[in-house]
């Protein structure tokens, strides 16, 4: 039967307005909920305890903390080198990606707009090297699956080895959320195979999508789990020692609080991140994990947010200044 192709539009249209809906009423949900946890998780918090707790913190441990926070930072720039080298932009060099990098993603999680921020930022560092707007797109897309592969099997390993750990966030039973970890073990690897049997893309002759072949998998894989897994290091050496908390539920609890406050459009997850970290680690050192936990939102959100501003403001500033005098 033929379908007039006005009506093929105007369907799609609406599902996608639908799909849109769906998501907003979504993050409100989730944002809601999570700030009642919040408040609810902090009314018996001693803040002059939590600022003793920060004051009692070692500058060792802080500033290993920022240096695991400057190497997460550091594996994440790979992200939009592997990407430009998918794309077949090998002249790119490694110093564009890397400002690309560190520009668009601190200031579009500060800003709470990744998908909307974060290629805008791109397009300005990377058009001048003659990348269009469907190159950056398909930049965006490569990334953005860089980051789901490293979420999803770290968070697979993670909830494999301690099914237990995300147990007082999502309420299921130790064995259910094992069958969850293999199951997403299983999709990644499902994924991975799919890729190398064969060259994988979608779109359409004029906007292809070409997807990255098995081994550059393989490598968004293990750059992602780096990325996440500094991060979350970085996390844990600022918890109190007498939390007891093991690596691998503190992992689970973080990508868990990361993906909700990805989902719920939040700047940097704000509430969401930070209520999932407080009701996953739970303890009775509830001082100790706040402290923690202002100390790492310092480190990995704030200090990266104001550095990427100012970088990107000071290259803004220094274009502008450039084209007015060759005028």
């Amino acid at each position: 039967m033929h379908i007039p192709k006005a009506l093929v539009v105007r369907k799609t249209s609406g599902s996608s307005a639908r799909l849109r809906r769906l998501g907003a009423v979504i993050s409100v949900a989730i944002t809601a909920m999570t700030i009642f946890v919040l408040w609810h998780a902090l009314q018996d918090v001693h803040y002059n305890e939590v600022t003793a707790a920060i004051g009692r913190t070692s500058r060792y441990l802080v500033g290993l903390a920022a240096g695991l926070v400057a190497v997460s930072y550091g594996s994440l720039t790979l992200y939009d080198l592997l990407a430009l080298r998918r794309i077949g932009r090998d002249d790119v060099p490694y110093q564009i990606a890397a400002l690309a990098s560190f520009t668009s993603y601190p200031i579009a999680h500060g800003f709470g707009a990744v998908a909307f921020i974060a290629p805008i930022i791109r397009y300005r560092i990377y058009s001048p090297r003659g990348l269009s707007v469907f190159d950056v797109a398909n930049i965006s897309f490569l990334t953005g699956l860089t980051f789901w592969l490293g979420n999803l099997t770290a968070l697979g390993v993670s909830l494999f080895c301690e099914p237990s750990a995300i147990g007082l966030i999502n309420y299921l039973p130790p064995q259910l959320n094992r069958m969850v970890a293999t199951a997403l073990l299983l999709g990644v690897l499902a994924f991975l195979i799919w890729t190398w049997v064969l060259p994988r893309s979608f779109g359409t002759r004029r906007w292809p999508v070409r997807l990255p072949s098995g081994p550059v998998v393989l490598l968004q894989i293990t750059v992602g789990v780096f990325d996440l897994g500094a991060a979350a290091l970085a996390m844990y050496v600022l918890l109190p020692s007498d939390m007891n908390v093991g690596l691998f539920r503190l992992i689970a609890v973080f990508i868990a609080a990361t993906l909700l406050g990805f989902v719920s459009h939040s700047p940097a997850g704000l509430g969401v991140f930070d209520a999932a970290i407080l009701i996953g680690l739970d303890g009775e050192d509830r001082e100790g994990l706040v402290a923690a936990l202002l100390m790492f939102r310092f480190l990995y959100h704030l200090l990266p947010f104001v550095l990427a501003l100012g970088l990107f403001g000071g290259v803004e500033a220094w274009r502008s200044a450039r084209s007015t005098h060759h005028k």
